[in-house]
């Protein structure tokens, strides 16, 4: 392990949720805002049925053209045969967690389509052959110096020079080509409004708006989940999100894509993929409300001192450990283990998603799909033993100090995980309960 990279990693993002933090506390109504997006969701999901065939009618009453996809083999055929009638060979997109979700890039790639990742940290992670390690900032990981040396490699920059300023730029004249050859676009959506038809994309690079103005066709890859009544619901989320994700009143560019460009075509692919299996499940519904804000991350002492890649789900943190769990349980029960169940998910989710409490209910299920720790079981197992016989608990409390004097080796071998990286308390010379009896404690 990395303590250096731990360090810097943590700190990074906990100066993220501070920013958060600061800005929160400047909104009065920051609670009311919190709890109404809540009611505002969980309303959307109850009439999901609805709100789609609304959508689905403005939108194509727009003039885009509205595709549904069960899965993420569907989801992929239609954008490919939606590329191959435009004959269309190189797809620039801008960063989309559904397409990471349905694996895109590869499928396209396999069939002869050029895929050019626009957003700047998903272009650095495209070149070095690596998937995203947060939400929202994808390439929060790397350090400034090891993009410099990637683009020497890559973009043949200047030698040691990993001026940000300098690297932007170079990124910026890389990505112009693209832009201009590109023969299609493909954005995600933070939302879609149900009452106008419209998707709205929200980045501070512009790079959506990049890749949709210049480009003949455009291709939005959205989740049924991402429905917002109308502008009045979505004034709620925009207030929202970016304060949660990085820290700022608003994204640079909040982009409404309602209808194509003159002579140019739009296609809506609303994508399910498992969505409406986790409507119908009452104790994990509440998952869908996420708007992918990534607080949760920034919040969690656990990923900051981690990363993305320590969990297998491609998305990391609290949401994906709930969001991987809610997709194949015994594949991702690795990582219901990486939660403190501290709350503090809870605490910062714009949307009220109970992130620790649905971890807590996971870990309750583990045993019975067979992936419980059985090492944790025969502790459990032998604590159950000890906390409910009480005379047999207070006599080994009395013999617990002479641990203290057991050889250092005895203590400390593989069979003792806590203490593969920590030193293990002393153990008192008495217990609380004996000084209560001697009344060594102040009533």
């Amino acid at each position: 392990m990395n303590l250096q990279q731990t360090q810097w990693h943590n700190a990074t993002l906990w100066m993220v949720r501070k920013k958060r933090d600061n800005l929160a506390m400047q909104i009065p109504e920051w609670e009311e805002l919190r709890r109404l997006a809540s009611q505002i969701k969980m309303h959307t999901l109850s009439h999901l049925d609805r709100y789609l065939v609304q959508f689905t009618d403005n939108a194509e009453a727009n003039g885009a053209i509205v595709h549904w996809a069960k899965d993420a083999d569907e989801h992929n055929a239609i954008v490919l045969d939606i590329l191959n009638r435009h004959k269309a060979r190189k797809l620039v997109k801008s960063k989309s967690m559904l397409t990471e979700e349905c694996h895109l890039n590869p499928f396209l790639e396999a069939n002869g389509i050029e895929v050019v990742e626009s957003d700047l940290g998903e272009r650095i992670l495209q070149l070095m052959h690596a998937a995203p390690s947060h939400i929202v900032m994808p390439a929060i990981h790397l350090k400034r110096q090891e993009v410099g040396k990637l683009f020497e490699d890559k973009l043949h920059t200047e030698k040691d020079n990993s001026d940000p300023t300098y690297l932007t730029r170079a990124a910026r004249q890389h990505l112009r080509n693209e832009f201009l050859t590109a023969d299609a676009s493909m954005t995600g959506a933070n939302f879609a409004v149900a009452d106008t038809g419209e998707i709205v994309v929200c980045t501070n690079e512009g790079n959506a708006d990049m890749g949709t103005s210049f480009a003949p066709l455009h291709i939005v890859s959205v989740g049924i989940e991402k429905m917002a009544p109308n502008h009045s619901a979505l004034g709620v989320f925009t207030r929202l999100l970016a304060r949660s994700a990085t820290g700022q009143p608003s994204t640079t560019y909040t982009s409404h894509y309602r209808k194509p460009r003159q002579g140019c075509e739009m296609h809506i692919v609303l994508v399910d993929n498992g969505r409406s299996k986790t409507l119908g499940n009452e104790a994990h519904q509440q998952a869908l409300k996420c708007i992918r804000c990534g607080a949760c991350m920034n919040t969690c002492p656990v990923y900051r001192r981690k990363g993305g890649y320590a969990y297998s789900y491609f998305i990391p943190g609290p949401i994906g450990i709930n969001l991987g769990m809610l997709k194949s349980p015994k594949k991702y029960a690795n990582n219901v283990s990486a939660c403190s169940l501290c709350y503090s998910c809870n605490q910062v989710c714009p949307v009220q998603v109970d992130l620790a409490d649905q971890i807590y209910s996971w870990r309750q299920q583990l045993d019975s799909i067979g992936k419980a720790n059985k090492i944790k079981k025969i502790i459990s197992t032998g604590l159950t033993c000890l906390f409910t016989r009480p005379r047999l608990y207070n006599n080994i409390l009395k013999l617990a100090p002479v641990i203290n004097h057991i050889p250092r080796f005895l203590i400390y071998n593989r069979l003792n995980g806590w203490g593969k990286g920590r030193e293990m308390p002393p153990f008192a010379k008495e217990s609380f309960t004996q000084m209560w009896k001697k009344g060594k404690v102040k009533k």
